[in-house]
């Protein structure tokens, strides 16, 4: 009988213009066949994805999608619905970041509905790591109001506790899961607060302590990566998820519901009392070795320049915000929120720009590091499992969504959430995160940006070194900063795209002030 679970996708999953068919001689007919080699990390990741969509997991919906010039698209119904065909390879968001996350090491969130395969995908993950399900399943950490610290990471010992005579002498039985390469806490909103601090330092900093001792929590591969359940990212649960553990999710991706086409594949399961993660090839079976590979490999993938410049432009929108301060450098929403203020009744004030043109006035926060950090890993993931040489801008408008998704808030009474079909925006935030990307760079081509980057230019040159620059070429520099300075002060209105160049020329003035302070004591 033929063993449904173990057909795996043919090798190469991806062409490449450039594979062909090697000429064949006559010796090669009587030459004893090669054993087969193992498939390169990322078509062996690829091969995981694909066994995992077509047996493992019933999840028809490629919403990650990539195309070469515009793709198909029906419309449908009369309430604006569109559905796009894309003419790439695209893939399922519930199973794609959960494996690029395995892939890198990185945080997780599945967030849906109870019983849509949330824990199920979670627990294919840790298979996939070299566990076994039995074990994989007994180190799920259920959240449950009565979690305790001592629950969640081990006891000390009773004997120890009655003979020492400092903390330092008392022994801690730690939990097993703890040093697993896949960790799983499923409905982790569900925990108390004080347990979330206990799991925060382990998310963060890979590390446990108990009465003064401490473990560490990875694994031998060095690679770690967590997944994370809960019904919504909304708030709901038994406890609220405090902000510093919710800001450690690098990704949040919704669970997908169960498609009806699909009952007959249901059916067969139930029949037989199949699981999926009991069915996990072996060839599918990543090592520690090829886990740390995987990792370095994914971190290598480059991203080029006019790629960085994109991401700039776009990052650049969201921290200004016009009347939040009376020091420039103090304009941003950052100094509103910490001074308990309203962002968006500051941005509501702000008569000195479009709104509805300004992507920075539909959100109410600035993007943190780790959050940038995040994206840029992810992008360089997600272009290593397409097979491509180099990040590109459709990498990273595939990953922003589900980096982003948390992290970068909607401003809820920005007019454009009140118009029409807009309206829908505000509770697909993952449709509002890709548009806002999309809108940054047709701005971007609008303005040009790509072809003319004076600030980048004088960044360069200040890049390359003061060693043999005199004081007539600083001096000249230094006009040439005032002059750009002047250039955007006559533009009348001022948005967050600007607020980045013009902290870049300030730096870059006082730099080049400071080297001519120097030239004059030299002299």
């Amino acid at each position: 009988m033929v063993d449904r679970w173990h057909k795996l996708s043919e090798s190469p999953t991806t062409s490449n213009a450039a594979d062909g068919v090697a000429p064949l001689t006559a010796a090669d007919l009587f030459r004893e066949a090669p054993a087969p080699a193992a498939p390169p990390l990322d078509e062996k990741l690829r091969q995981t994805y694909y066994w995992i969509v077509n047996r493992a997991v019933i999840s028809p919906y490629y919403d990650v999608e990539f195309s070469s010039g515009r793709p198909l698209t029906f419309e449908l119904g009369d309430a604006g619905a569109e559905l796009t065909l894309p003419n790439e390879p695209s893939y399922s968001s519930n199973v794609l970041l959960p494996l690029l996350s395995f892939a890198v090491g990185g945080k997780c969130l599945l967030i849906g509905g109870p019983g849509r395969g949330k824990t199920t995908v979670a627990v294919l993950m840790g298979v996939l790591a070299g566990s076994t399900p039995e074990e994989v399943r007994r180190g799920v950490q259920q959240g449950q109001p009565q979690l305790s610290i001592s629950d969640l990471v081990g006891i000390p010992l009773p004997r120890d506790l009655m003979n020492a005579s400092s903390l330092a002498e008392i022994g801690i039985a730690w939990r097993e899961w703890l040093s697993r390469p896949v960790k799983i806490v499923d409905e982790y909103n569900r925990i108390p607060t004080k347990t979330q601090s206990a799991l925060l330092t382990m998310v963060a900093e890979g590390y446990v302590e108990s009465h003064d001792q401490m473990r560490r929590t990875a694994p031998a591969s060095g690679v770690e990566s967590w997944f994370f359940t809960a019904n919504d990212d909304a708030g709901g649960g038994t406890f609220p998820v405090i902000q510093a553990l919710r800001d450690r999710m690098d990704v949040t991706v919704p669970a997908a519901g169960f498609n009806s086409r699909f009952l007959d594949e249901l059916v067969a399961r139930v029949e037989a009392g199949e699981k999926p993660e009991e069915h996990v090839p072996a060839e599918l079976v990543f090592g520690p070795d090829e886990q740390s590979a995987m990792r370095a490999a994914i971190r290598a993938v480059p991203v080029p320049a006019e790629v960085r410049r994109r991401l700039e432009f776009f990052l650049g929108h969201f921290e200004f915000v016009q009347g939040g301060g009376r020091r420039f450098e103090y304009r941003t929403k950052d100094t509103v929120t910490t001074a308990g203020g309203r962002v968006a009744e500051v941005i509501e004030a702000n008569s000195g720009a479009d709104l509805m043109t300004d992507p920075g006035a539909q959100t109410l926060n600035g993007l943190s590091v780790r959050a940038l950090q995040t994206l840029i890993v992810y992008a360089k993931a997600v272009a290593w499992f397409r097979g491509r040489n180099a990040v590109s801008v459709a990498d990273v408008g595939a990953m922003l969504p589900f980096v982003l998704r948390g992290k970068l808030l909607p401003n809820p009474t920005h007019p454009r959430f009140d118009v029409g079909a807009e309206r829908e925006l505000s509770t697909d935030v993952m449709s509002w995160l890709a548009d806002l990307f999309a809108e940054s760079c047709r701005q971007f081509d609008a303005l040009g940006r790509g072809a003319d980057d004076p600030v980048g230019d004088l960044l360069a040159q200040l890049e390359a070194g003061l060693d043999g620059v005199g004081a007539v070429e600083a001096g000249r520099r230094l006009t040439e900063i005032e002059a750009r300075l002047r250039t955007v002060a006559g533009t009348g209105k001022l948005y967050g795209r600007d607020f980045d160049d013009l902290m870049a020329l300030k730096y870059l003035h006082q730099r080049y002030t400071a080297y001519l302070r120097w030239l004059e004591g030299r002299s």
